[in-house]
This record gives structure tokens, sequence and C-alpha cells, in this order.
């Protein structure tokens, strides 16, 4: 069955036009992907079609049950990262196809809300499977029981990466840098495109210098408290969307405690694995060979930018929550000057009556106004 994108209209737009592309766009890049896929059955290209889908740079010659096959960072990963950017592209418009829209159709939501629900709709499948992923991971390489593992035994022991951990961040990498070719696939309006971009952006240098700088085992756990509170935020927002207005303010009210706990909790593994534990290693000198960055202004650095980080997002949800507080208060104000407005109308009506009444008996002669006014 061929993947179809997403299409909005039956006619056929010209080949290699703008609007063919986009239409087709998922339908181009998987042939393109089966062309990689093609070339591991052929003697000639396999060698280069695995360096695009296998993990490259391993370091370990033979794997067994008491040391597993371990990867380092390098060069060819660039190729898986640009082939798994491919498979992210044909995954976006399958989830778009076959669950998103399937759900739009039901719902009936308008322009603004469709745009929303699709955003929150892809980002909660990754964010959850990407949180189950790395929950996964820290238990099975242990850094859940051992705090210590954050920072002991850099960089050789972070350097050395297990298939899974290696694997995670090559996903993150190419997800994230999929996510700038479909605001052209996905016809992203000119006021969404900002904030995606920043989105996207920040979550990609974010990964690319802890796979870089060989602070994974730190990275993945900071990485973890986000997806899993952003999970919870996209759960919310289609709960809105789709007008469970219950469940999502109940919701919401969960991610409120969530989101905050999330960032102490990010800034105290920060400060733990930079501050105090990448400090007390007696190798603290830059060495790109061996993969050590543990140098006094790589740690403030990269404090700093953890802690920063965390900061303006705390600002932006007080800052929001202010603003809807300040929004209730002017909608309360508004009722309750309608009521006020209400209330003195009445009363002038009852005086225009008294009056329009004793303009009615003056009008009279005298015996006839003791008569209506006895009456």
């Amino acid at each position: 069955m061929a993947l179809k994108g997403i299409r909005k209209s039956n006619k056929n737009p010209p080949f290699f036009s703008h609007e063919f592309v986009i239409q087709n766009h998922a339908d181009i890049v998987s042939c393109v992907a089966m062309v990689f896929v093609l070339g591991l059955m052929f003697q000639y290209t396999s060698p280069l079609a695995s360096v695009f889908i296998a993990v490259q740079h391993n370091s370990s010659d033979i794997e067994t049950a008491e040391a597993p096959m371990t990867f380092t960072n390098g060069s060819r990963d660039v190729a898986s990262v640009f082939f798994y950017c491919l498979i992210a592209i044909v995954m976006h418009a399958i989830i778009q196809e076959y669950v998103l829209d399937k759900i739009n159709r039901k719902l009936h939501l308008s322009k603004v809300k469709h745009s929303k629900f699709n955003e929150s709709g892809q980002l909660l499948i990754f964010t959850a499977v990407s949180a189950a992923w790395g929950v996964n991971i820290l238990i099975n390489d242990h850094m859940i029981s051992d705090i210590t593992s954050l920072w002991a035994e850099y960089p050789n022991g972070h350097a050395q990466m297990s298939f899974m951990l290696k694997f995670f961040f090559i996903i993150q990498l190419s997800y994230w840098l999929h996510c700038y070719p479909e605001l052209y696939f996905q016809k992203t309006k000119r006021d969404e495109i900002a904030g995606r971009v920043q989105h996207a952006t920040l979550y990609l240098l974010f990964c690319l210098a802890a796979y870089i700088l060989n602070f994974t085992h730190v990275g993945l756990v900071l990485l973890c408290l986000r997806f899993v509170e952003e999970a919870i935020l996209h759960v919310c927002r289609l709960l809105y969307f789709a007008e469970r207005n219950a469940a999502a303010s109940t919701g919401f009210r969960v991610w409120n405690v969530v989101f905050v706990v999330s960032r102490l909790a990010s800034i105290i593994v920060a400060i733990l694995t930079f501050h105090y534990g990448l400090a007390t290693n007696e190798d603290q000198t830059l060495d790109v060979a061996t993969g050590n960055f543990n140098t006094p202004l790589i740690r403030l650095n990269a404090l700093a930018a953890v802690c920063l980080f965390q900061a303006w997002m705390m600002w932006n949800f007080i800052h929001f929550h202010l603003r809807k507080l300040r929004e209730k208060q002017a909608e309360a104000t508004a009722v309750k000057k309608k009521l006020v407005e209400k209330k003195p109308q009445k009363k002038s009506k009852k005086e225009d009556s008294k009056r329009s009444s004793e303009e009615d008996v003056s009008e009279l002669p005298e015996v006839d106004q003791q008569t209506r006014r006895r009456r």
C-alpha cells in the first residue's frame, strides 16, 4: 500500500511541482530509503549501505554476556542520522494519515485546532515512546540504581556507549532534524513556524552537545524528565481539543505539578553531575582523542546552559499562568459591571412608569385627579 502523505484534493498536480512534492513526499522519501535497504542485498554496495543503516563505530571486538558490545561517536554517525531522518519523515506521514486524520474527521475541528491537534498528536507519540525507551535504558544500564554512574568513570565509561544508548541518541537527532522539512511538507503557517523551529532547535542542540561531549548519561536523565512532563502536556491538549474539558482541566493540574518537579529535578541532577561529580575526577584536561571534555570551562557552560534553560521554561510557565489569571479577573470584572449596569436600568424603568402615570393624572381635571389618586 502506497503512502499518500497528506492529500487535500483529488486533482493530480503537475510533476515536480510544490503541490506534487507535498502530496507525495512520503512516497518519494520511502523510495529513497528503499535504495539504501536494497543496497544491503548486493555484495558491492553492502558496505556503503550498512554505513547508513547499521550503527557505526563499534569499539568492542567480541560481544559476550560479561562484556556487551559498546560503541563510540564518530563522523559516520552523520550517515545514520540522515537515513533515520528519512524514516522519521515516513513515520510522520503514516501517523498523520492513518491515525490523526481519522480522529480529526470525527471531531470536526477548526483549522487552528486542527493544526495544534496534529502537532500534539505527533509529539505525544514520540515523547511517550522516547520516555519509555529512555527509562528502559536507565534500568538496563544501571543508572537509576547507582546515581554516581552519571559522572563516575568519565570519559571511558561514557564514551563507550551501549547499543541502545547510542541508537537512542541517533533517533533523537534524526527526529528533531526531520522537523525542519516537515514545516514545508505540512504547509505550516508563518505564525507557527517560529515556535516549532525554536522547539526543534533547542532539542537538537541539547542532544548534539550531550552526544559529542560524552555527557550521554546525564543527557538521558534530563531528556526522560522532559519527555514524561511533555507527554502529559500533550495528552491534556488533545483532551482539550476534543472538548473533554473536565478531564483536560484535571490533567492540566497534574501537569502543573509535574512541570515544576521536573524543572527542580533537572537542576538538581545538573548540579550533582557538573558541579560535584565531574569536579572530583582527577583528569580534567581537554583530550578530544580520548573523548575527555571534563574541563572547568566546559562544565561551567554546561551547568549554566541547563540551569538557564530550566529557568527560562519556568519563567514562561509563570508568565502563562499570570496571563490566564489576569484574563479571568478581567472576565469577572466585566460580568460584575454588566450586573451593576442592569440594576439601575430596572429602577429607572420603574421611575419612568411613575412619572408617566403622574403626568397622565396631572392632565385630568381636578375632580378626576383626586379619584385617580385615591385608587
